[in-house]
């Protein structure tokens, strides 16, 4: 194979890989090995080192001073910043050698910001935005925004662009009347108030569009862990956070809206083939959901990229 004449090497970059697309260009003092993959439109900055075990896909920016070692795949359009930092061995010791490396990937449209740290078999989920100096130890949701040490979901990306959505307060007086993404809505529950306390009720054959057949409870949820992440071919779900609160992602593969659930007189309704997402729990909260259909594990659809695959026409 022979490199496309239209790619440009700086006469003090080193390009070994014969595998390299048309109009990328690789800049002074980075050095790409002779086994790596790089795709169309890349821009390979100063003092980049590229091992030989890599893919790199189309239009990918990887700024100065990145080392992408063994097992690093990097998808259309990603954006690497400044010094990013991946590893490939969770236990390294001089001259001591895994016996499989770890594959880290980083999905199309993701970012990661100067300084990162990503950790070995990652996946950075697709449009992601990785903040600066954030370590990363665990898988990043698509579209979220993370950052800190560990990096944390600070919230979700908008359809459009990269800034953080605002998220929408779910108090009984907050939330506008609106459809959210995918046909979701907030749906306000009867609410009694007295001096003997608070009621909230819901009438299953009139203020819901599904007759329930399952309830389950979502609780002591740490902070750091995501819920969620699927969305159901079939079933629909209603949400009420009724102690503490938790911020949904709602997504239909076009358009993508945050609801913080927070008040017990509120509830969140997800029609079938809507990716629903809970993150940001408070110690207390306690989240009560209400499915239409018994458990079926076929129903669910926990693979983001299967799920846009599934949304799209025909």
């Amino acid at each position: 194979m022979t490199r496309p004449t239209d790619v440009f090497v700086h006469p003090a970059g080193i390009c070994e890989s014969e595998r390299v697309g048309s109009r990328t260009r690789v800049w002074a003092f980075a050095h790409v090995l002779p086994g790596a993959v790089i795709g169309e439109d890349c821009n390979i900055c100063d003092h980049v080192f590229i091992e030989n075990d890599v893919v790199v896909g189309d239009r990918v920016t990887i700024k100065s001073g990145v080392q992408l070692w063994d097992g690093v795949r990097l998808g259309n359009d990603v954006f690497v910043g400044p010094n990013a930092t991946f590893t490939n061995d969770k236990y390294p010791r001089s001259r001591q050698w895994q016996a499989a490396i770890p594959v880290t990937t980083v999905l199309d449209g993701a970012s990661i910001g100067a300084n990162a740290t990503i950790l070995p078999g990652i996946t950075i989920g697709r449009n992601a935005m990785v903040g600066a100096g954030a370590v990363v130890t665990r898988n990043v949701p698509p579209n979220a925004v993370v950052d800190g040490n560990p990096a944390r979901i600070r919230g979700y990306r908008e359809a459009a662009g990269a800034r953080a959505l605002p998220p929408l307060a779910a108090s009984a007086s907050g939330a506008p009347d609106r459809l959210l993404a995918g046909g979701a809505r907030i749906i306000r529950l009867a609410r009694a108030v007295d001096l003997r306390g608070s009621l909230t009720a819901l009438e299953f054959t009139t203020d819901l569009p599904f007759v329930p057949q399952r309830l389950f409870c979502v609780f002591g949820v740490p902070s750091a862990e995501v819920r969620g992440e699927h969305a159901h071919r079939a079933c629909h779900q209603l949400l009420a956070c009724v102690g503490g609160s938790i911020r949904v992602l709602v997504d239909d593969g076009e358009r993508r809206d945050e609801v913080v659930l927070d008040d017990p007189g509120v509830a969140l309704y997800l029609p079938p083939m809507t990716w629903g997402t809970q993150f940001g729990a408070t110690a207390d909260a306690t989240l009560i959901c209400l499915a239409s259909h018994p458990y079926d594990a076929a129903d669910y659809i926990r693979d983001y990229e299967a799920y846009l695959e599934a949304r799209r026409p025909g």
